[in-house]
């Protein structure tokens, strides 16, 4: 074997188990807050999964309204793009709960072919009071008008509708932030030390690192869908095998790099033993998992979550994801299957925590790089800016709408041109919604979401 092919698979090696991120910039501030979350912090167990969509999911084509003065707006706004008021699936909110322009909604029924279940499941979710609507959320820095906007002079997030920005702002959610740690990074970095003793970081990402987990001293543990990636180097040739083993040995390495890397692949040795051997030997969930990516992803999540003591963690941020939204054509033949797969995968890990008990300890949520725009392109929609996101959980108050609904009407008072929806709530919000009560305390808050001091509603309440 070359050399170079040598150190390439070592490296690969290494990134696979291990995250090596290493955060620039100045968190004095978290640092010293870190000082009141020690290892009896809290007593109980919490998690949060992030489900992010890439490519911009359409999110004015999943929740729609069914009032027919409302759908008859929305009809003529989406044009080719509607969705006929027959397939909607009814949402009926709990008392105080509904969206906040009074009109009935529906979730799109996303069924076809073999598929009969389609998004029924997160419509039982809402209806039973499990799951809230978060309408119209998007990237903000603070409250921006139409007008504000078309004029020049509001300061919003940098490089709108493009993905990797947006992609990268609703997970890092701070303007000119070249260290681009996550906010949940910054979660970890603030909550270190309440997982005394963990084997794995608090911060779990399923098959690819994410942004959101950078953080400034942690670093976020991948794992696959089927479990701890096996290091590549154990089926090599005995000679090369001898030399990756010679290499890790602790204390043999001259240089800085080398020692860094040695530790980073012994500490992702020791995390795949740890994590195999708690899968292994805990008995296998009874919920059924739909045969889907992202079923399959939270499917992991679930088994993580089952064997949390063995792994001594308190606190858990996760992050799954599916991709294919991008649906500048073909819209309405194929967001139907991905919002179906969305409502099943997210259903079933519901009611795996149930199964496991700890259905008011763990919350999903959904994240995606922009909605759509509300005007057609004929066959599709383009990169828009707010839309609609739901949170899934025991602790959830669900059953309701949470935040202001969009007006449906091109050029309308939301529309900030092209058909691209100005967001009323702000991901700032969102997030601090979800991070408050994982036991975020309100001061360290504002150092986490530096922006969330811009708006008015610092809690959106949909969390019990």
């Amino acid at each position: 074997m070359r050399r170079r092919e040598f150190l390439s698979r070592a490296i690969l090696a290494g990134l696979g188990g291990a995250g090596l991120y290493s955060a620039r910039g100045n968190l004095r501030m978290l640092e010293s807050a870190t000082r009141a979350y020690g290892p009896n912090a809290f007593s109980d167990y919490k998690a949060l999964v992030c489900v992010f969509l890439f490519g911009g999911n359409d999110g004015l084509n999943m929740v729609i309204p069914r009032s027919n003065l409302h759908y008859q707006r929305y009809a003529a706004a989406r044009a080719t793009l509607a969705v006929p008021q027959a397939r909607l699936l009814a949402l009926t909110p709990q008392a105080g709960g509904g969206a906040s322009d009074g009109a009935d909604y529906g979730l799109q029924v996303s069924t076809g072919g073999d598929d009969s279940i389609g998004m029924s499941g997160l419509q039982g979710l809402f209806n039973t009071g499990k799951a809230a609507i978060l309408g119209n959320v998007g990237t903000l820095i603070r409250p921006v008008t139409k007008a504000q906007y078309q004029s020049g002079g509001a300061e919003v997030p940098p490089q709108l509708f493009s993905h990797n920005d947006q992609q990268s702002y609703w997970q890092v959610s701070r303007a000119n932030d070249g260290s681009g740690l996550g906010w949940g990074g910054r979660i970890a970095d603030l909550l270190h030390d309440a997982n005394p003793g963990a084997f794995i970081p608090m911060n779990v990402a399923l098959n690819f690192e994410s942004i959101l987990h950078r953080g400034q001293s942690g670093s976020q543990y991948v794992i696959g869908s089927d479990g701890p990636r096996r290091f590549s180097y154990f089926e090599w040739d005995g000679d090369t095998r001898e030399a990756m083993l010679a290499l890790m040995q602790q204390g043999t390495q001259t240089h800085v790099f080398e020692r860094s890397y040695a530790d980073a692949v012994r500490r992702a040795r020791e995390n795949a033993e740890a994590v195999s051997t708690a899968l292994e030997t805990s008995a296998p969930l009874t919920t059924a998992f739909p045969d889907n990516d992202l079923g399959r992803q939270l499917k992991m999540v679930a088994r993580l979550i089952k064997v949390r003591g063995v792994l001594g963690l308190k606190r858990q941020v996760y992050f799954v994801s599916m991709g294919g939204f991008d649906h500048h054509d073909r819209l309405l033949d194929e967001q139907p299957a991905l919002l179906s797969g969305l409502s099943q995968a997210m259903t079933a890990f519901h009611q795996s925590t149930v199964e496991l008990g700890v259905a008011n300890n763990v919350t999903a949520f959904t994240a995606s790089d922009f909605g759509r725009t509300l005007s057609s392109n004929g066959d599709g929609s383009d990169h828009g800016w707010g839309s609609h996101h739901f949170a899934v959980g025991g602790a959830v108050r669900g059953g309701r709408f949470v935040g202001t609904m969009p007006t449906l009407q091109n050029d309308g008072p939301d529309d900030a041109g092209w058909g691209q929806i100005i967001p009323t709530t702000s991901v700032d919000q969102y997030a601090a919604t979800l991070a408050r009560w994982f036991g975020v305390g309100e001061t360290e808050l504002d150092l986490i979401f530096p922006n969330l001091r811009n708006f008015p509603t610092r809690d959106l309440g949909f969390m019990a």
